[in-house]
């Protein structure tokens, strides 16, 4: 399975309405720091983020996907929406 795949599965888990992930590991390759794990940006609507705040947001999703950083994945940028917010 791909790290893609992989992380589309666990976020599965949220019960999302949408999940746009956009793998930008090309735009990084090589920089300080990072030991060949992907770049990744996400945006995710799910009615598990209503009543939270964005800490909460993200620490929801870090749930899910954290044991994937910083291996796999070496930057998740996150962006979680309640449904009706965007």
């Amino acid at each position: 399975m791909s790290l893609e795949a992989e992380i589309r599965q666990r976020l599965a888990s949220l019960s999302p309405e949408s999940v746009d992930l956009y793998d930008d590991s090309a735009a990084h390759a090589g920089h300080a720091g990072n030991r060949g794990g992907g770049h990744y940006d996400l945006v995710i609507v799910a009615a598990v983020f209503a009543g939270q705040n964005a800490l909460q947001r993200h620490r929801t999703v870090y749930g899910v996907l954290g044991d994937l950083i910083p291996d796999r994945v070496h930057a998740l940028s996150v962006k979680a929406y309640a449904p009706g917010e965007l």
